[in-house]
């Protein structure tokens, strides 16, 4: 039983280590999809919607009443103070007293007026030890209101700006998983060209050596010269060179998708060429429409010009006539017991008007507001360029789009033929009838066809998610991208 129980367990750990050992297969979907779900650009996409979010409650909450309990509990004061006495003369006399006061208050912000209704409820209990008295003084209930008179309203301008700023929010952070695909692509395809060249190269050298092999027999018969067997000993070094070049690139190029994408380091994987290619047509008119209603540039055009727009409207009023007025109504009474604060209270009234006029500032309000103006004229001009830039960036995408999707057709017939005409070439060496230089020639074209096929796959995928990052818009379900 102790060796069946121990050959049980050698034969699990053989079983897991080969398993550790295994050759994993990875497409560029599933490397997408893991960019976008455990890389580091992802995680930090997540914190910066989790962040504009709690700002957007932040406005939120300074619309809605506010309840704030104030105090101070105790304030207890031991000192000396100055007394003036009839005769003029002046006497420091010993003070020791607690003076506490609580104040509950219920706000309300009106954002379209800028002013401020309040409800409020005060007590206040002063100890005097020196005397030994206690006095109570109280505002059961009172209610008041603050207007601010010719003066900015930022709450009004907030209102516009904020939800703009909130959904240009959601907008980005599409924009930012659309763009992790888009890197997540260009490292695939940084490794799958590596991986191609190995292979080739590999390749290569296995050929150059069955094909060296054949040589050396011709040239003891005397059919070939010894111009053609240094010509495939050049091949040959010229392959081992490529593999290790090749292997240095791959390399660098998996530390670097590894890093970025958040694959294991401990397992071989080896990425597919992808194979399947959407059959879509991409309109420029479709392509645009969706950019202008799904991108954020749209809503920051938007926010830009109404922020220029408010930087104007603030230079306007705080250049002029500024006045606040405010009025209270309520109760109030003094007393000796708490009870007494309620029994009876007094009316309590007040009402003021605080004015700020300037009346000679030698131009400085004038400048303030042309400047503002001046600015939001160049804002104007700046957003008219950009969204000509953006519809050309559209333009040239779309019409890339569609010259890399009959270029990707051509590369992989290229292909294709190449890799039949070298095996026919090296058929023909075989049998005599075709020169080495036309071999290496044969070699050349094979190898290059390859690497274009790769690099038309490349052009082609970060243009489709390039597209995708413009227009925020599905081409294969026809559908708008959502989080």
């Amino acid at each position: 039983m102790k060796f069946i129980c121990c050959l049980i367990s050698v034969s699990l750990n053989l079983i897991s280590a080969l398993n550790g050992q295994g050759l994993y297969k990875l497409n560029l979907s599933e490397v997408v999809m893991r960019a976008r779900s455990q890389s580091i650009a992802a995680r930090q996409s997540n914190t910066t919607r989790e962040t504009k979010f709690w700002e957007w409650k932040t406005f939120l909450s300074n619309y809605k009443p506010q309840l704030v309990l104030e105090g101070n509990l105790p304030a207890f004061t031991r000192s000396f103070i100055e007394v003036i006495q009839p005769d003029g003369s002046i006497q420091f006399q010993p003070i020791r007293y607690n003076n506490s006061a609580l104040n509950l208050s219920l706000s309300q912000t009106l954002g379209q007026t800028g002013g401020q209704i309040y409800a409020t409820t005060q007590l206040q209990r002063f100890d005097d030890f020196n005397r030994n008295t206690v006095l109570y003084n109280s505002s059961p209930f009172a209610i008041g209101y603050r207007q601010p008179i010719l003066q900015f309203n930022p709450f009004k301008w907030n209102k516009k700006i904020e939800p703009l700023k909130f959904e240009e929010s959601k907008q980005v952070y599409l924009e930012s998983m659309e763009k992790i695909s888009l890197r997540a692509t260009e490292y695939f395809f940084n490794v799958l060209m590596a991986q191609v060249n190995v292979q080739i190269a590999e390749t290569n050298l296995k050929n150059t050596a069955t094909i060296s092999a054949i040589a050396n027999e011709k040239y003891n018969l005397g059919k070939i010269t010894k111009n053609e067997i240094l010509q495939l000993q050049l091949e040959s070094l010229k392959a081992q060179k490529a593999i290790a070049n090749a292997k240095r690139d791959l390399e660098i190029s998996w530390l670097n998708l590894r890093a970025y994408v958040g694959l294991p380091s401990d397992n071989r994987i080896e990425l597919e060429i992808p194979s399947r290619i959407p059959e879509i047509t991409i309109s420029s008119e479709t392509a645009l429409a969706e950019a202008f209603e799904n991108r954020s540039d749209a809503l920051r055009y938007k926010r830009q010009l109404l922020e220029a727009q408010r930087n104007v409207a603030k230079a306007i009023g705080d250049n002029g006539l500024n006045a606040t007025l405010s009025a209270t109504l309520g109760f109030s009474n003094r007393g000796a017991r708490i009870p007494e604060l309620y029994e009876n209270p007094q009316r309590q009234e007040s009402i003021q008007l605080e004015l700020d006029i300037p009346i000679l500032d030698w131009g400085r309000s004038k400048s303030r507001t042309k400047t503002a103006e001046a600015e939001q004229q160049l804002m104007e001009y700046t957003i008219e360029q950009d969204q000509l830039n953006f519809k050309q960036e559209i333009y040239t995408q779309v019409t890339l789009f569609d010259m890399l999707r009959s270029e990707l057709r051509i590369t992989a017939q290229t292909d294709s033929i190449a890799t039949e005409k070298y095996n026919i070439a090296q058929e023909r060496y075989v049998l005599g009838f075709l020169s080495t230089t036309d071999l290496s020639i044969a070699f050349q074209e094979k190898d290059q066809a390859t690497r274009d096929h790769i690099t038309t796959l490349q052009d082609y995928w970060a243009t489709y998610f390039g597209l995708r990052a413009l227009t925020l818009y599905d081409f294969e379900k026809n559908e708008k991208i959502k989080p």
